[in-house]
């Protein structure tokens, strides 16, 4: 178990410096300072995990009693902020960013949940809050539409990986394999929807809505 303990801290380190870094790529698009970088990137990296820790009542929130990832937050942000003049399409490495943030997440937030004692179905949901709280929080704060309210995947993919993993452990799977394979299937699924324009359909307006008098 303490073995686990600290793959998963390694687990936790990755994706945060992931979303962080997709926090501060959007923050390099609205220019803005470096402490904006670190506050854009911060909030991205410990958003998700932050909602899904107070709606299962573990305190201290995670970031609160490690130090460490906190510097990692601030550390990615400010690599970006000198680093991002150097990526030549910066929305294509938020999305590519934001994609491996999500998948690592949706699956540690719903082990988290598990050792926290949710039921199978709570801790995917968890997943998915941890995997998409980040990002909203970002995109709320840079005034653009939050991804998990496009059409394109993202919660779906994250809510996959996440039943992946948790299907996994209930079939006698070790946990870091059925990890492993959580986080793959997240990231399969983001990467296809990027790649290929997969997407969820959308409400399509029909004929007469929105007219102030649709029976004239």
């Amino acid at each position: 178990m303490e073995a686990l303990d600290a793959w998963l801290r390694y687990v936790d380190v990755l994706a945060i410096a992931a979303f962080a870094a997709s926090g501060a790529l959007v923050a390099a698009r609205k220019r803005l300072d470096p402490v904006g970088f670190i506050l854009i990137g911060c909030a991205t990296g410990f958003g998700g995990g932050t909602v899904r820790d107070l709606l299962i009542g573990r305190t201290p929130v995670f970031w609160l009693s490690e130090p460490l990832l906190m510097g990692v937050g601030v550390g990615a942000s400010v690599a970006v902020f000198f680093l991002a003049p150097l990526v030549q399409n910066q929305h294509r490495a938020l999305l590519w960013a934001d994609a491996a943030g999500m998948a690592i997440y949706a699956v540690l937030g719903a082990e988290i949940a598990l050792r926290m004692g949710a039921e199978p179905w709570a801790a995917v949901l968890m997943g998915v809050v941890t995997a998409s709280f980040g990002g909203v929080l970002r995109d709320v704060i840079c005034n653009e539409i939050p991804l998990i309210l496009r059409q394109e995947i993202y919660a779906t993919a994250a809510a996959a990986g996440a039943a992946v993993f948790a299907l996994l452990l209930w079939q006698g799977l070790a946990r870091e394999p059925a990890f492993l394979a959580g986080v793959a299937v997240a990231f399969a699924i983001r990467a296809a929807g990027i790649l290929l324009g997969w997407s969820l359909p959308v409400y399509g307006a029909r004929p007469g809505l929105g007219r102030e008098h649709p029976d004239r």
